[in-house]
């Protein structure tokens, strides 16, 4: 993914669970909003406990509003053949702060590595497509400070830019904490720059 992007992609609930057969073993199919590797740690080791005589737990996730960090798992499964075909998944929806996990109880009945490829490809589909997925965009915040009388340039400039108010501090010296959408930055803070009395800076 490419770092100029202002927007992501994420869930901001679990998935319900989702289940499919091939050839006698079960797939069970999950996705998770998380954080981080605690969350991540967290939502793996609650499903064992769901599952706990299940003998795979293959998964991938995606972290970062930027899709920085990612890792695929195929938890025993033979190499490639489980945890890229579901990170494929979160690339091809274009998700982050996700986690998949596709939990398989053997049936008896090998599937060779292309039924296992299309498999969790399809485990991990069906969890997304079972998710609700949100656009974000991603934001820069501007801390910006001063007097009282410069209130309504201040005001007229986050109404014309349609700007989100963090947080606010309305006294004789005023500061007041704007979120100005990735794309729109630069332009914003230029604008606050040409008020000579009002102090803006990134927070």
């Amino acid at each position: 993914m490419e770092n100029t992007r202002d927007t992501y992609n994420t869930i901001t609930k679990p998935s319900p669970e989702t289940l499919f057969k091939e050839r006698g073993s079960k797939f069970y199919n999950y996705a998770f909003p998380v954080k981080n590797e605690d969350d991540i740690k967290d939502a793996l080791e609650s499903l064992k406990k769901t599952h706990h005589t299940a003998g795979h737990f293959c998964y991938a996730w995606q972290l970062g509003m930027r899709y920085e960090s990612y890792r695929a798992n195929d938890d025993g499964e033979p190499n490639n053949s489980a945890g890229m075909p579901i990170y494929g998944q979160l690339q091809a929806f274009d998700v982050t702060n996700i986690l998949v996990v596709v939990v398989r109880y053997f049936g008896g009945t090998k599937l060779g590595v292309g039924g296992l490829i299309q498999a969790y490809k399809l485990g991990a589909q069906t969890a997304l497509e079972a998710s609700k997925i949100t656009k974000y965009t991603i934001n820069q915040d501007f801390k910006l400070n001063f007097e009282y009388p410069e209130m309504n340039d201040v005001m007229r400039i986050i109404k014309d830019e349609n700007l989100k108010i963090e947080s606010q501090k309305m006294e004789l010296n005023c500061e007041i904490i704007v979120s100005v959408r990735l794309k729109d930055a630069d332009r914003v803070f230029k604008t606050f720059k040409l008020l000579h009395k009002i102090s803006i800076k990134k927070t």
